[in-house]
């Protein structure tokens, strides 16, 4: 059965939708979705029931049922937000979802109804500061992180009620300041060591911390750049991903216009910098396939969706296969449906 790969479309109002052959990394054009108002970041809820959009020129969220067989999408209405969102996510039971907002500098929390939907008003709203960038919880569902680029330059540390869907700042720490304004963006958490690792957008480099499930707080403990030595261009860094065996951690470089590639120490967690691959122009998003056998990139500046092998043995990456998609490509989601 093929994997299924979304991609946004933020200057076309549409949602591309692409089947992906497990055995040779092949897309082939599945369905086109029409959604309106500048799509922007997608997430599913934990049983990929459901994927969400946040479509950043209408400030809303729309809601789809997720054909598991076909990859197809049903409308299930939109709701407002509060502002334009640049992440969502849910937590673990997919009774909620998150909500964060680069330049209200604030966060928010709603309900997701059984059919899917998401529900409003919004059961909260939390302003952060400046730049808040993104938001997740960990897989206890009891603790989230909101980093901020730019000033402030620090992670927000939240303490998450699964029952009433409400956040707190946490107590012992509420929030991580990051040195030398590196700008903290998206994240990752390691699927089995006690570890977050941190893309940064501003100072072009990855923060590893030490992640206390006890206490809900961060302790940074390496930060390494993603750029290669001599570069002298500017360069912003946009998304992290961690292959799914955690061998390999891998981040994309705007204006370098690379996929950086690191692998990752089993008892340690450090990174260790292998390669980098050029990709297309301005590659603001890209995901890796479930099986952590494919990176898929989407060029925000090229319009085109490009494939790469992840070799299992050395983690570097070979292309494959460059698509065009449309206009303002910023978001890739790959699925296993099954």
């Amino acid at each position: 059965m093929p994997y299924f790969v979304y991609v946004s479309l933020s200057n076309e109002d549409r949602l591309n939708v692409y089947s992906l052959d497990p055995e040779t990394g092949a897309l082939d054009s599945h369905a086109i979705v029409a959604v309106g108002n500048g799509p922007g970041p997608m997430c599913v809820d934990p049983l990929r029931r459901f994927l969400y959009v946040g479509l950043r020129g209408g400030r809303q969220a729309a809601a789809f049922r997720l054909d598991k067989g076909s990859g197809r999408l049903a409308p299930l209405g939109a709701a407002p937000l509060e502002s334009d969102p640049v992440f969502i996510s849910t937590d673990t039971t997919g009774r909620f979802l998150f909500s964060s907002y680069y330049r209200n500098g604030m966060v928010a929390v709603h309900p997701i109804r059984r059919d899917g939907s998401v529900g409003t008003p919004a059961i909260q709203t939390v302003k952060t500061a400046d730049h808040a960038h993104s938001i997740q919880v960990d897989g206890s569902n009891r603790f989230v992180f909101v980093p901020h680029t730019l000033s402030p330059n620090v992670v927000a540390q939240f303490r998450f009620d699964e029952k009433t869907g409400r956040l707190s700042s946490n107590p012992v720490e509420p929030r991580l300041a990051f040195p030398e304004l590196q700008g903290p963006r998206h994240f990752t958490f390691h699927p089995a060591m006690d570890m977050v690792y941190f893309v940064n957008e501003n100072g072009s480099s990855i923060t590893a911390c030490n992640f206390d499930t006890e206490q809900g707080t961060l302790t940074p403990f390496q930060t390494i750049s993603t750029l290669p030595d001599g570069f002298e261009g500017e360069n912003a860094c946009a998304e992290i991903r961690i292959s799914p065996t955690a061998e390999y951690v891998y981040a994309s470089n705007r204006g370098h216009d690379s996929i950086a590639a690191f692998s990752v120490d089993g008892s340690t967690g450090a990174l260790e910098l292998i390669s980098h691959t050029p990709t297309e122009a301005g590659p603001r998003s890209f995901d890796i396939d479930p099986d952590g056998a494919y990176l898929i990139v989407a060029g925000q500046n090229s319009g085109n969706l490009a494939t790469y092998r992840i070799d299992d043995e050395t983690g570097h990456l070979t292309p494959l296969q460059t698509l065009e998609v449309g206009g303002g490509p910023i978001w890739v989601m790959a699925l296993d449906l099954g």
